[in-house]
């Protein structure tokens, strides 16, 4: 049977019956069994739906009544009046101003129009009182208040989750869910791995429903979990022993001038400076700490430059201890004291540096003329070969010509004389000679005469002073 509205306005307007045909039993039989018609359920309607005169309210899940005396126009005909009931409204006489019958929605408001004034009252117990459960949908369920509420099915067990999810109730119902760090995926939970998605900004570890984020070494994590910053490793740890300089991710150490880094990036060691050249210094180089300086030996001073020695000349200085008597003679790094010269027989002396042997002395014959004392210095070591000393004879004869040799002294064969013209001739320093040492040469210049049938000679006696160093 249908649950449609059976209107008993119909009824009583097709009739034309008057107020007190309704007196009856059969009417009053008639009125229940139209009331009881009115909440029978529909067949075909789920728990949420509505029956025909009510209206589903969605935010409290209720069936609320429908006040067909507002919403339907003329409702009753004539001199009915409409009166609103739960499911359907009733069509009765205006005998009352004020109609407070049976059938009246004590939570509704009635048609409240103009009343017959001849109409009489209707008695109260000529209509029987009807009363019917409210009907609360899926989901719900009535409480003491007659309310429907909802119903808490993850607070009851009541839903269908499986047990790698999680159950959120909801008005009405309830939704299966995943815990975060989880997705959904054919009813099962399962764990996402956020590292594939760049989550971490360098390094990323994942972990079931979660992932966790580290940084390289020389950067922390910050606040927010995820990035990483650079940590100055020279202000919260300065490791370097001299000097910190701190990079993106690292840091390095520097040394100051005249230090190495050593192998453990760390330490500074001592530069030796010295070690890397031989020529640094002119004369000695002496390693300190973080630096070096050049010495020079006794006799020399050290110029501007901070490597180059340079004579000190002793004798100009009066820096000597040579006697009145003899010369002080500046050598490269010190002094000479010559004594003065002494002429052995049979030669005279006829100057500071000269010995003649007289001709009219018969010793003289063979000997040279003249004898001439010359000092020089050179380095040690000098570059060879090397013109040294020039010879040259003062006076030139018709028809006469010389030659020019070493005629003692060159023992080592250091050196030799080469002419260098019909008067003239050049000393040359053949081999490299170490110092310090003394040299004596005799270099003898032969004059041959063949006119007048004459040969004589004279000797520079040579004195070479070695000195101790190259310079």
């Amino acid at each position: 049977m249908e649950g449609s509205k059976f209107w008993l306005s119909d009824l009583l307007q097709t009739q034309s019956l008057p107020h007190s045909s309704f007196h009856g039993l059969k009417a009053q039989r008639i009125l229940t069994v139209t009331i009881l018609a009115l909440w029978l359920p529909h067949p075909g309607n789920a728990q949420q739906q509505c029956t025909n005169g009510f209206d589903l309210d969605r935010q409290t899940g209720q069936c609320l009544d429908i006040d067909e005396c507002r919403t339907i126009p003329e409702a009753c005909r004539g001199d009915m009046m409409c009166v609103n009931q739960n499911g359907g409204y009733l069509c009765i006489p205006r005998t009352n101003p004020v109609y407070r019958g049976p059938y009246s929605n004590p939570y509704s408001t009635s048609y409240s129009g103009p009343y017959p004034a001849a109409a009489p009252p209707v008695p109260a117990s000529n209509y029987p009182t009807i009363s019917r459960p409210l009907v609360c949908r899926f989901g719900y369920q009535m409480d003491e208040g007659n309310q429907c509420v909802d119903v808490d099915e993850c607070a009851t067990d009541s839903h269908q989750c499986n047990p790698t999810q999680i159950c959120i109730n909801t008005e009405g119902g309830y939704t299966c869910s995943c815990t975060d760090g989880y997705w959904l995926l054919e009813g099962q939970c399962l764990d996402i791995d956020e590292c594939r998605y760049g989550y971490c900004q360098q390094l990323c570890a994942n972990v079931p429903g979660s992932y966790s984020c580290t940084c390289n070494p020389g950067f922390t994590l910050n606040d927010d979990g995820r990035s990483c910053q650079d940590v100055n490793e020279c202000e919260t740890e300065n490791p370097c022993v001299q000097t910190c300089v701190n990079t993106y991710g690292s840091f390095i150490c520097r040394c100051d001038p005249g230090y190495e880094l050593e192998e453990d990036g760390i330490h500074c060691s001592d530069m030796d400076e010295c070690s890397f050249s031989e020529f640094l210094c002119q004369h000695e180089c002496v390693n300190q700490p973080g630096s070096y300086f050049c010495s020079c030996p006794p006799g020399y001073v050290l110029l501007e430059d901070n490597r180059s020695c340079q004579d000190i000349n002793e004798c100009e200085h009066r820096n000597h201890t040579c006697t009145p008597l003899q010369t002080c003679y500046n050598l490269q790094g010190g002094f000479k004291c010559i004594d003065p010269i002494v002429c052995e027989e049979p030669y005279l002396l006829i100057g500071d540096n000269r010995c003649m042997c007289p001709a009219e002395n018969t010793g003289c014959r063979d000997q040279p003329f003249t004898i001439l004392f010359r000092d020089m210095d050179v380095v040690s070591g000098r570059s060879v070969p090397a013109d040294i000393f020039q010879m040259q004879a003062t006076t030139r004869y018709p028809g006469a010509y010389y030659i020019f040799q070493i005629k003692s002294g060159n023992e080592g064969r250091e050196f030799y004389m080469r002419q260098t013209g019909p008067i003239s001739a050049t000393l040359v320093m053949t081999r490299p000679i170490k110092g310090p040492r003394d040299i004596q040469l005799d270099l003898e210049m032969i004059t041959v005469n063949t006119v007048i049938n004459f040969r004589g000679s004279s000797v520079i006696r040579l004195r070479i002073y070695v000195s101790q160093y190259p310079f």
